[in-house]
């Protein structure tokens, strides 16, 4: 009998959970890849897989051409897929011009642009903020018109881990932002403004078949995202217990659910954010993206509920319906990122070393020594490094936390830079260096 074919993939980005489910699952993965992805390193494609180099994973035709140029223009994908929110629609393009598998580009697009996600959202009943385009934010000056609610929260229409995200309280304030983008020249130029709502943020990530949420877990950040751009503290996360806190999933559920079916979902992984207003009960939509969220989320869902998101995503691109064997492990699982310190990087505990703490189930420094690290990070996506734990306790979760981010900080070796070169030569000296102080000539001590 001759073997069965394998199923085709096609990559767009690299996710190295995909790519460890498509090696266990038999897929045969092309991975197509851009600059950032070979410069930084973190995420290396395995050997064995093919991988094809192009100038932006999210032009379609820069991926299409270096297909062309690999050899793989006859070639036939059963489907492509992506984890990278940028290239949702580029995605959903590729599939199309190749006749294969992929979301709806119609789909795609509600899954990406804020202000019509939210439309759709607010026309099916579902809670959410009111909205305001600004169609080209370098443009808004002292003559725009009035914002309709205050405060309010502008973003990029379809930006991604909160950045260039602020929070504008008048008009005046509308106006700066403006102004301030403008002599940045950033890339983004159509903005949205949101209602701004008050609540404890909370976060939904699961699994869509054939139109059916087949899993999800509840869970929430330790402050908003918004907040943590603003302070610039550490982003932490836990997951809600599904047994011990069910009444989260009990409120949560209904908006979940209709949020996911008003936007056109039919297969993927899923990343929802809502809102939770502790006085009324009331959850609210904040948005939705059509892939696995970021930080630790894999992690803490396939160790909180033994589902694997990486391993779905692979099988709703192919069409098949994932059937997660949830196991729900007792306790509070969560995470947080690493504090940091501005300068240069020297060194800084391994994971190996942070996995022997109390606690500690998972750690990774995304960031090599000699990296510069800023003042203050501008977008969630970015940190040095992040931890997961196990513990009995939400109470005991917290400790962990504080407890391991102040023991990463004392070990933390930081150059800072901006500094006179007396007191880098202290810094180093007081740091047990080698002491860089003048030194005279002595031929008879030599």
């Amino acid at each position: 009998m001759p073997e069965a074919k394998r199923a085709s993939l096609l990559l767009i980005g690299v996710d190295r959970y995909v790519l460890s489910a498509c090696h266990r699952l038999g897929v045969d993965a092309v991975t197509v890849y851009g600059p950032y992805a070979r410069d930084n390193g973190l995420q290396e494609i395995p050997d064995g897989g093919t991988a094809v180099f192009c100038d932006d994973h999210r032009n379609p035709e820069a991926v299409l051409t270096a297909l062309h140029r690999a050899g793989l223009a006859g070639h036939r994908f059963d489907a492509v897929q992506t984890t990278d929110e940028r290239a949702l629609v580029t995605t959903a393009l590729l599939g199309t011009a190749l006749g294969c598998r992929t979301v709806d580009p119609g789909t795609a697009v509600l899954f990406r642009d804020k202000f019509l996600q939210k439309q759709r959202v607010r026309a099916a009943g579902v809670r959410t903020a009111r909205t305001w385009l600004v169609e080209d934010i370098h443009l808004l000056d002292g003559d725009a018109p009035p914002l309709p609610f205050t405060p309010a929260v502008l973003k990029p229409v379809a930006g991604a881990g909160t950045e260039l995200t602020s929070r504008v309280r008048d008009d005046a304030e509308l106006v700066a932002s403006a102004r301030a983008y403008r002599r940045r020249r950033t890339p983004n130029r159509t903005f949205v403004a949101e209602e701004f709502m008050a609540g404890e943020e909370w976060t939904a990530d699961g699994v869509v078949s054939d139109g059916e949420v087949v899993f999800y877990g509840l869970g929430e950040y330790g402050a908003s995202c918004l907040s943590v751009i603003e302070s610039g503290a550490p982003l932490r996360m836990r997951k809600f217990d599904p047994h011990a806190e069910r009444w989260t999933y009990d409120l949560a559920g209904p908006v979940v659910h209709a949020a996911l079916a008003a936007l056109g979902a039919r297969d993927g992984v899923f990343h929802m954010e809502l809102f939770h207003d502790r006085g009324t009960g009331r959850i609210a939509f904040s948005e939705c993206a059509l892939r696995r969220g970021g930080a630790l989320t894999q992690e803490e869902i396939h160790c909180k509920f033994n589902v694997d998101l990486g391993e779905a995503a692979v099988l709703c691109a192919l069409g098949e319906s994932p059937a997660p064997a949830v196991k729900v492990r007792p306790g509070t699982v969560g995470s947080s990122y690493l504090p940091s310190r501005a300068g240069v990087m020297l060194s800084c505990p391994t994971p190996e070393h942070l996995r022997q703490l109390p606690d500690v189930e998972f750690a990774r420094i995304d960031v090599p020594p000699g990296t510069v690290l800023p003042d203050a990070f501008g977008a969630t996506s970015q940190r040095i490094g992040q931890v997961m734990f196990t513990t009995a306790s939400a109470g005991l979760l917290d400790q962990r936390v504080e407890q391991t981010r102040s023991w990463f900080l004392d070990r933390l070796r930081v150059m800072p830079h901006e500094v006179f070169t007396r007191q880098l030569r202290d810094w180093n000296r007081d740091a047990g260096e080698t002491d860089y102080a003048d030194v005279l000539y002595d031929p008879d001590g030599r």
